[in-house]
């Protein structure tokens, strides 16, 4: 058993089909939750101006990423250097299939500052769908190209984008049994990766606060283990205090004012709550076994959370204040890790059963639970903030950690845009 493992043990709808409306409707939309995974073909050729090559870049990898929209080879474009004032050529572009097309324009304002005009276009209809302008330094591009991705997703998808957001995690580097654990930092699409510890120390679940700008997550240090926050603006890190033993699993509270957390004493480990602001502690748990992994649901009125009480690891929920206890894992196997969806509707956890591990979710009163994902090891769901997607990590017989990215469906599955060996990730919510 890895010290991953030991320490956890301590601490322990089909997606995809483009459905194209008749006439009357005169507008696509790609229907996330009927069968016959079909990515939409989408056209985006490099927008005009500096940087528009690499927006549009940026725009189709997002897409592609998603599984729901396969974007045109551009060798394939029967038009190019389109004007973002004049109307495709729709006939020309159904001729390669093409259901969907982006084109835009870069311009650079008097002050430096950058211009992005876009349009999105039904080819079947001839409608235009949506027409946008964002302005933003030229260093901050990338962004544009995310906030760009996040619309075109809600406008055909009606679903909330996910693509301007961040990822903290846990890369991983060096021999087997002398790994180096850094805190790390991320876009969703593993650019601008950043190292926030300087992997002297061990670091595990980092998890967001509702704001995007600080992260708690557990140290451990031959001295002992410590919960910290950190404040991604100012790079400040304090600590929460000592504790008599071992902390660890901390996150934030919806509204980012509570952390809650678990302390392991003489082989026992309850669950507590602090106030950020008091520095108040209450114990929520007082069973003599293991309980930890604790997440809160969207209105922070509940928790779920991990515990061996009942002779294996199982997913139980209680109201914020301790109170209500109520086990809703009903399946064979060892459930550990949950964390509850943005949008309330499920909750994701990992599950060992039949000597593999899976990534599934089930609704908050335990009923529907869909297994997502099958491996050797497959561990620490955490969801994009619109409900949609998860990403986790999956480790092969003797390899490295790896981050993926499943839908809540199972249907799309792939590795995530980082490529270098990490684990414990978590989703930001939408930058601001």
């Amino acid at each position: 058993m890895t010290l991953r493992h030991l320490l956890l043990a301590l601490c322990a709808l089909i997606m995809g089909t483009a459905a194209l409306p008749g006439v009357a409707a005169a507008q696509i939309e790609v229907d996330i939750n009927q069968g016959n995974l079909k990515p939409v073909p989408i056209a985006i050729p490099a927008f005009s101006g500096g940087r528009g090559g690499d927006i549009a870049g940026v725009i189709s990898a997002n897409l592609e990423q998603s599984g729901l929209f396969a974007p045109v080879n551009p060798a394939a474009f029967p038009e190019r250097n389109l004007d973002i004032a004049i109307q495709p050529n729709f006939e020309a572009w159904k001729t390669i299939d093409t259901q969907v097309l982006v084109n835009g324009q870069v311009t650079t304002e008097g002050d430096g500052r950058l211009r992005v005009d876009f349009r999105l276009w039904d080819i079947g209809s001839g409608t235009q769908l949506l027409g946008l302008q964002f302005t933003s330094t030229p260093e901050n591009w990338r962004r544009v190209a995310h906030k760009i991705s996040d619309q075109i997703y809600q406008r055909l998808t009606g679903e909330s984008g996910y693509f301007d957001t961040r990822v903290v995690f846990i890369a991983e580097s060096g021999a087997r049994g002398k790994r180096v654990k850094r805190l790390s930092i991320m876009d969703q699409d593993g650019a601008n990766n950043s190292y926030l510890t300087d992997g002297s120390y061990i670091v595990m679940t980092p998890r967001f606060s509702a704001n995007s700008q600080e992260i708690t997550y557990m140290a451990l240090r031959p001295t002992g283990s410590s919960i910290y926050l950190f404040n991604i603006s100012t790079g400040r890190q304090e600590t929460l205090g000592r504790f008599a033993g071992m902390v660890c699993a901390p996150r934030f509270s919806p509204n980012g004012d509570r952390v809650v957390f678990s302390v392991e004493k003489n082989g026992n480990s309850d669950l507590y709550l602090m106030d950020l602001r008091s520095r108040s502690q209450t114990r929520l748990t007082s069973d003599p076994g293991i309980d930890t992994s604790g997440s809160f649901s969207p209105n922070g009125g509940q928790i779920v959370f991990n515990s061996d009480r009942g002779g294996s690891p199982q997913l139980y929920v209680m109201n914020a204040d301790g109170s209500g206890v109520r086990r809703i894992s009903r399946g064979g196997g060892r459930y550990t890790t949950p964390v509850w969806s943005p949008k309330g509707d499920f909750i994701a956890f990992t599950k060992q059963a039949g000597g593999v591990f899976h990534i599934g979710v089930m609704k908050p009163d335990g009923s529907d639970e869909r297994i997502l994902t099958t491996s050797y090891l497959d561990e620490g769901p955490t969801w994009a903030p619109n409900g949609r997607v998860l990403m986790f990590f999956r480790e092969g017989r003797g390899g490295e950690p790896r981050l993926w990215n499943v839908d809540i469906t199972g249907r799309i599955l792939r590795p995530a845009p980082y490529r270098g060996s990490g684990s414990d990730p978590a989703w930001s919510p939408l930058l601001d």
